[in-house]
């Protein structure tokens, strides 16, 4: 491991810098946002706009020397170490990708969606928030800094859900996506101390190391890959824990988008991908993987054929696409399911934003009241229609491919 980090040139072992900006504006806006110039807005978006700069730095790097992990040891004790690291490999790398450009193009549109807002900056101290959690999740190299992490996507998702606290439908809506998910979440836990129990340690990259080599119990890596798939069913909303996500539209529609797209939903399947060797290793672990998958998929896109709200329609779909890639995952696929992340990542994102300018224009989500939206709103109409057919998988769009 190393401890020394070189600003200039950016370079691999800079990546810590895309959470601790994003985390550094949350601090900035929630302390000074008012006063600050866009009341907060154009420092949560500049920090993650230069978390996405910094990313290309450090794709360069990585495609000239390779995954490594860089870090420091926190503390140690006797048969104990703890580090502060990163494991930046491929996946790594496809994930900060994904939310640093997701989640720069959300903070552009929710200046304007968002204008006008009594809690303008909250807004832009919670969503920078959610950002720093969610990259420092992809980021961990240990199970304890993923844990928490995990848990600051959590609360964030509470936040900004109940954003519109005053309605009831959003405060129980809050509550219930934090319940739900963290049922999950005390399974996932409880598969982390078994891990660390079988194997001594919290590393990702020695645990999954130990389990491809046969140095775990049968048994203890079937029980552990259960509990850890458990906190992947409730962040991905998988059945039965698929219950909050529908109700997760209660808040504003760029914090949809950012959810659906980006970090909540997205970080059971990037789990259940991190901690691919260990599923490998233990028996029935993908098969249960799968089977959820499937039930989930076919679930819930029955579920959306008769939901007439826009944003309620998108919200089964995601669920229904999580499903294709648990199912992926579970299939052996693991290149297919996270492409299929990546991609709906995009093409759900777009399919939000869409949502949230007509809601926005015409104060209405309810599709049987809406139409001949398309004269009035060409550009809409256009992206709109792109998202979808990706979605469709019609080529030569994203969703073909996937």
């Amino acid at each position: 491991m190393t401890t020394s980090y070189s600003l200039f040139p950016l370079g691999i072992n800079d990546a810590w810098l895309l959470p601790v900006l994003c985390l550094g504006a949350f601090f900035v806006i929630a302390m000074w946002g008012k006063y600050l110039p866009g009341k907060g807005s154009l420092v949560s978006a500049a920090a993650i706009g230069l978390g996405f700069v910094i990313f290309w730095f450090v794709l360069k790097e990585y495609i000239r020397s390779g995954p490594g992990i860089y870090g420091f040891t926190w503390f140690s004790t006797d048969g104990f170490r703890l580090n502060i690291a990163m494991n930046v490999d491929a996946l790594t790398l496809m994930m900060l990708g994904l939310v640093t450009s997701v989640a720069t193009l959300i903070q552009i549109y929710s200046i304007g969606y968002m204008r006008g807002d009594p809690r303008f900056p909250w807004y832009f101290a919670a969503h920078s928030l959610f950002a720093a959690a969610m990259l420092g999740l992809v980021l961990a190299e240990n199970f304890l800094i993923l844990y928490v992490s995990w848990e600051l996507v959590g609360l964030c998702s509470y936040l900004l859900i109940g954003y519109y606290y005053e309605r009831r439908s959003a405060a129980e809506a809050a509550k219930k996506a934090f319940i739900t998910t963290r049922i999950g979440d005390v399974g996932l836990l409880i598969g982390v101390l078994v891990l660390w129990k079988a194997t001594g340690t919290f590393s990702i990259p020695d645990i999954m190391h130990k389990a491809a080599a046969g140095e775990i119990a049968r048994s203890t890596m079937t029980w552990s890959a259960i509990l850890v798939f458990l906190g992947a069913m409730g962040k991905s909303a998988q059945f039965p824990f698929h219950v909050w996500l529908p109700d997760a539209m209660e808040g504003p529609t760029p914090v949809s988008a950012l959810i659906h797209a980006a970090t909540m939903v997205t970080a059971g399947v990037y789990l259940v991908a991190r901690a691919f060797p260990l599923f490998e290793a233990a028996p029935g672990a993908l098969e249960l993987v799968m089977a959820v998958g499937i039930f989930t998929a076919i679930l819930a896109a029955t579920m959306g054929l008769v939901m007439t709200d826009i944003k309620k329609v998108l919200a089964y779909s995601t669920i229904s696409q999580l499903g294709f890639m648990m199912m992926s995952l579970g299939a052996f696929g693991y290149t297919a399911g996270i492409f299929h992340l990546i991609a709906h990542g995009f093409f759900k994102a777009l399919l939000f934003l869409g949502a949230g300018s007509v809601i926005h224009s015409t104060e209405n989500q309810e599709m049987d009241k809406l139409g001949g939206l398309w004269r009035k709103m060409p550009i809409t109409a256009i992206t709109f229609g792109i998202a979808t057919l990706a979605m469709a998988g019609i080529p030569p769009l994203s969703g073909f491919f996937s």
